[in-house]
C-alpha cells in the first residue's frame, strides 16, 4: 500500500492508532497527566494548576507555498500563524516556539533573516517569543515551527459536539484562497484584475492570516467545549470535527460568512472559496444554540451560526456534511479541502 492510496488522513489514522497511550511507563510523563492525545489541534497536559500545549507544523516550498506567492517576510509571519491558530483553538495562548529549517546551500541568507523578521512581528503581535531551534542541509527549502501554548481553562476539543447543537465560526471564509486564486491567476495573466482594494485585502488574508486568539479565549471563557481552526477548508474541517464527535451537521450556505471585497472580486465563487478554500484560521465549534447564538457579537466581524448538528443517522454517517440551499436542497460540493497526497499545486 502507497501513501497515495490511502491519502494524509489515512496515514494519520493509522499511526494515531499506533501511538495513543504509549507514554504511560515513564516516570516523568506520569508526573505530567496527558489530557489530550494525538488527534486534536494541539496536545495537551496538565502542568501544576495550568494546562501546556504542544503542536507542530512544517511548510515545504513547491508543497505549501512558492516566492511568487509568498514573499520571505510574509512567509515567516504564516510558519508561526498556523500554529498559533491551533493554539488558540484549543482555548489556549502561546508562548515559545522552537524552528527547524531545511536549507539548500544556495539559499540566501538576507532571505532567511528577512523571514525571521516576520516571525518576530507576529512574535510581538501574539506575546510569543522565538527561544531556538535546528538547520539541516535538505534538496528543498523547508521550515517547521514547534510552538507551546498555555491554557488556565479545560481545553476546547474536537469530540464534544451533539446533536442540536449551533455551529459557529469566528470570522470571514474563503478569503485566503481568494487571495491565492487571486495571484494564481495573475501569474498566468488571466482571470480577475490584480490591483485595487480587493486584491490588496486577499493577497494580504493569503500572506498575513490572523489567528483567532482572542476569539477562542472568549470561547473558553463562556463554556463552549467544542472548537478547531479552519486550516483545511470548512466543509473538510467540520467533517473532521463531526467524525471525531461520532455526529454530522447542516450548512446553510446563506449563512456563510463572506468578505464585502471577497464577493465584489470573485462574485461566482466566494461561496466555493469559502467552502472548500483552507488557512482562513478562524475557528469552527459547536454549542447550544441559547449559548452560541449569544457569543456572536462578542468574536469581531464575519462571526455567525451556520448550521446544526445531527445524528449521523440523519444523513448517513459520522463526519457527514450537508450544505443546503434556502430552499433545503443539498448542493453537490465538487472537492474542497487540503491533502497533501491528492494536491498538486502549491499554496
Amino acid at each position: 500500500m502507497l501513501v497515495r492510496e490511502i491519502g494524509e488522513f489515512g496515514v494519520i489514522e493509522r499511526l494515531n492508532r499506533m501511538v495513543v497511550g504509549r507514554g504511560e511507563g515513564n516516570e516523568a510523563v506520569r508526573a505530567f497527566p496527558l489530557l489530550v492525545d494525538t488527534g486534536d489541534d494541539t496536545a495537551v497536559w496538565q502542568t501544576g494548576e495550568g494546562r501546556e500545549l504542544f503542536t507542530t507544523d512544517t511548510m515545504v516550498e513547491g508543497v505549501h507555498f512558492t516566492r511568487k506567492t509568498t514573499p520571505w517576510r510574509e512567509l515567516g509571519w504564516k510558519a508561526i500563524a498556523s500554529n498559533i491558530s491551533d493554539v488558540a483553538s484549543m482555548g489556549g495562548l502561546p508562548t515559545y516556539a522552537l524552528i527547524t529549517l531545511g536549507l539548500p546551500p544556495e539559499t540566501m541568507v538576507s532571505h532567511i533573516e528577512e523571514m525571521y523578521r516576520g516571525m518576530l512581528e507576529i512574535g510581538a503581535e501574539y506575546g510569543m517569543g522565538v527561544v531556538g531551534g535546528d538547520i539541516v542541509r535538505s534538496p528543498v527549502f523547508f521550515v517547521t515551527t514547534a510552538l507551546t501554548g498555555v491554557a488556565q481553562r479545560p481545553p476546547l476539543l474536537r469530540s464534544t459536539a451533539r446533536p442540536g447543537d449551533a455551529v459557529g465560526v469566528s470570522g470571514w471564509l474563503g478569503s485566503s484562497a481568494g487571495g491565492l486564486r487571486l495571484m494564481l491567476n495573475s501569474e498566468i495573466a488571466e482571470g480577475p484584475d490584480a490591483t485595487g482594494e480587493a486584491a490588496d485585502f486577499l493577497r494580504n488574508a493569503h500572506r498575513r492570516p490572523a489567528p483567532a486568539v482572542q476569539a477562542g479565549q472568549v470561547l473558553s471563557q463562556k463554556g463552549i467545549e467544542t472548537a478547531m481552526d479552519v486550516s483545511d477548508g470548512l466543509v473538510d474541517d467540520l467533517g473532521k470535527l463531526c467524525a471525531a464527535s461520532g455526529v454530522a451537521a447542516r450548512i446553510n450556505a446563506s449563512a456563510v460568512p463572506t468578505h464585502p471585497l471577497l464577493r465584489h472580486q470573485f462574485p461566482d465563487e466566494c461561496l466555493s472559496l469559502a467552502l472548500g478554500g483552507g488557512e482562513d484560521y478562524v475557528l469552527l465549534f459547536t454549542g447550544p444554540p441559547g449559548v452560541v447564538g449569544p457569543l456572536i457579537p462578542q468574536l469581531g466581524e464575519g462571526s455567525a451560526v451556520i448550521g446544526t448538528v445531527v445524528s449521523p443517522e440523519e444523513l448517513g454517517g459520522a463526519g457527514r456534511v450537508a450544505v443546503l440551499d434556502d430552499t433545503g436542497r443539498e448542493l453537490s460540493l465538487s472537492g474542497g479541502g487540503w491533502d497533501h497526497f491528492e494536491q498538486t499545486g502549491a499554496h
